[in-house]
């Protein structure tokens, strides 16, 4: 059966999210990010396109930007041509590393713009890695408030004020305002691996170590573990951070 043709958006603008191949992980380490984040920005000049706000997480990438001159498929051929060969050769593999075919919303007013990149700003907060969203590294949120490398921050801060002092107070404001905002996701059970998931841990708790939950009060320590479920943790994951026994953590969760 042919794929259906992508919408196209009268703006140009699109929210992206590309992911690994069979959900595996597409970036190990913050060398793997900051070669992406450098291999984006390389193609710019040639496919044209503009970068308003993007995050890098484990297994998946969002991306709010404007298409240029060349079609977004052509540009993350590019990209993905230039990064996998790289990832490749530095882990000794042969193959894919993203799915064929990635997956985007058209973005055609000022107010889902700002939706969208507030959403994606807060990906790593809802995700549980971090507390707050200026914490993670490799989020276009310090490109607004630091230094400019990849995006073009100034469309953005304009729909705020054209006072760029104000303009980039009210942008911060948005950005960190709590919200229930749902665009564009993989509903495809990820995993976090263990580091990420102990992070989630400490966050949620506010434990030095997760193994501590074995001293809550029992009703505190359940609703916990639940949280944890809801969040992605597999039982088998909660037991190894945790210590609390597979088979209790199995009667919580029954």
């Amino acid at each position: 059966m042919p794929r259906r043709a992508r919408k196209k958006s009268s703006s140009g603008i699109y929210h992206v999210v590309l992911r690994g191949i069979n959900k595996q992980r597409i970036f190990e380490d913050d060398q793997d990010n900051q070669k992406y984040l450098e291999t984006i920005k390389a193609y710019k000049d040639a496919s044209g396109y503009q970068v308003y706000a993007y995050c890098l997480m484990s297994n998946h990438i969002h991306l709010l930007m404007k298409e240029g001159k060349e079609d977004l498929g052509i540009a993350f051929r590019r990209i993905g041509a230039s990064y996998v060969y790289w990832f490749n050769w530095k882990y000794s593999r042969r193959g894919h590393l993203f799915q064929d075919r990635y997956k985007s919303e058209v973005v055609e007013t000022d107010r889902y713009f700002l939706a969208a990149m507030r959403y994606i700003h807060q990906n790593p907060l809802k995700a549980g890695i971090v507390k707050e969203i200026q914490a993670y590294p490799w989020s276009s949120y310090g490109e607004y408030t630091k230094k400019a490398e990849i995006c073009d921050t100034r469309f953005a801060l304009s729909l705020f004020s054209s006072n760029s002092i104000e303009a980039l107070y009210l942008w911060e404001k948005f950005n960190q305002k709590n919200n229930d905002d749902y665009y564009l996701e993989y509903d495809d059970g990820t995993r976090l691996n263990d580091l990420e998931a102990a992070e989630l841990i400490r966050n949620i708790t506010g434990l030095k170590s997760p193994s501590e939950i074995q001293n809550f009060e029992k009703q505190k320590r359940n609703d916990v573990i639940k949280k944890l479920k809801h969040r992605g943790l597999s039982i088998r994951q909660i037991e190894r951070l945790t210590g609390v026994s597979f088979g209790v953590i199995r009667g919580i969760l029954n």
